[in-house]
């Protein structure tokens, strides 16, 4: 666009910055017109049916940008629509992206237009600090962040390591990272890991250091087996429900997650409700296979996804269906993608090139790129190879 409409003048210096400026100024108008549609696209809620969380998790994966410049920007596009100046600003390039969201956190309709001369005046980073300092938190939102706290842990890599996830509000935060940094300047420093890039396996050293001197104990170290009580026909038959030992009952597409991610041991029982076998299913790759599908594929293979975190090997094709627990079957998905395999009806198909191929519930093929220009098929088309479209089952 910018290409074809704007020629560098090969004179002075300052055609070329005219040019320049020119050429910024239609950013901002086109930056200005697309947090317009934004705004627009967050009160029709489109990324619904589109394979995403909300509309930040949408707009990061289908332009590639971050989630945290996604959240800016969705806040942005609201704040506009009741700051013309602003919105202004941005539109005839007097402001950039950057400054307008920043300033967005904090302008009012009645101050918006000195603080748009402010702004012009002074790095982006000046106005982001203003922002952080005035940004106003109403109590609804320091009470959502206290609700929101949360700890958990699970064993993983069978049961050879621990993970740990947490998030805190700020200040509680502030508190256990002080705690843990202090708890490392007391830490033996382990051979070959004197360097500063050692410095999160040293961090996680002084966890266990604070955690060991609460309990009078260790800490039992074993991965739990999961048991399932189910007829193991009507499990592999997605029918009937099945029931975790000392938890509840689940549908049979929760039963096929766990058993395409966790070691299962089924209870065969008869009508009195007597074990009449015992077996043990081991669906989940072994430890080096699953760290080369994790190499392989980076992150999740959802398009424009990425996700690395939180992220599990998925069989393509369900065992059940004759799948193999074997490289070429299997892609590495985030849990919220693979929820979306088993129990909302999307399916994928990995062709022998390693390309990954997403379906829609409807069968019709799942695009995430815009692909400007590109003419679109017809409503009802189905791109799906018979051959390769799975169950949805891993």
């Amino acid at each position: 666009m910018f290409a074809a409409d704007v020629t560098l003048d090969a004179g002075p210096d300052t055609g070329l910055l005219a040019d320049m400026d020119e050429a910024h100024a239609r950013v901002g108008a086109a930056l200005r017109a697309l947090l317009e549609l934004i705004a627009r696209a967050d009160e029709l809620e489109i990324w619904h049916d589109e394979g995403a969380r909300d509309l930040a998790h949408w707009l990061s994966m289908r332009y590639g940008i971050s989630s945290w410049k996604a959240h800016r920007w969705i806040a942005a596009a609201r704040a506009l629509e009741r700051l013309p100046r602003v919105a202004e600003a941005l539109a005839r390039g007097e402001l950039g992206i950057d400054k307008v969201v920043e300033l967005t956190r904090f302008a009012t309709p009645e101050d918006e237009s000195r603080l748009v001369r402010w702004a012009q005046g002074v790095s982006c980073a000046t106005v982001r600090r203003r922002g952080d300092m005035m940004a106003r938190t109403t109590r609804a939102q320091v009470v959502e962040a206290e609700r929101a706290r949360t700890l958990g842990w699970w064993y993983c890599d069978e049961g050879r390591r621990f993970a740990l996830t947490a998030e805190l509000p700020a200040a509680q935060g502030a508190v256990v990272a002080r705690a843990i940094e202090r708890a490392v300047q007391d830490v033996p420093v382990m051979p070959g890991e004197e360097d500063t890039a050692f410095a999160s396996a040293r961090r996680a050293d002084a966890l266990v250091v604070l955690c060991s001197a609460r309990l009078a104990g260790d800490p039992d170290p074993d991965r739990a087996t999961v048991i399932l009580h189910a007829d193991l026909e009507r499990l592999a038959a997605g029918s009937g429900s099945a029931e975790l030992e000392d938890g509840p009952a689940i549908a049979p597409e929760v039963a096929q997650r766990l058993a395409c991610t966790a070691r299962i041991q089924v209870s065969v029982e008869d009508a009195a409700g007597d074990v009449v076998a015992m077996d043990r299913m081991r669906r989940e790759p072994p430890a080096w296979m699953v760290r080369q599908v994790r190499y392989r594929d980076r992150g999740c293979r959802f398009p424009g996804c990425g996700m690395r975190a939180f992220t599990e090997v998925h069989h393509v094709r369900w065992w059940r269906d004759g799948g193999r627990t074997e490289l070429g079957n299997l892609v590495l998905i985030c849990w919220f993608h693979h929820r979306l395999v088993h129990e909302y009806g999307w399916r994928l198909a990995r062709e022998p090139d390693g390309q990954v191929r997403w379906f829609r519930p409807d069968g019709i093929r799942h695009r995430c790129d815009p692909s400007p220009g590109l003419a679109r098929a017809a409503p009802g088309t189905r791109d799906a190879d018979p051959l390769l479209l799975t169950t949805a089952a891993g």
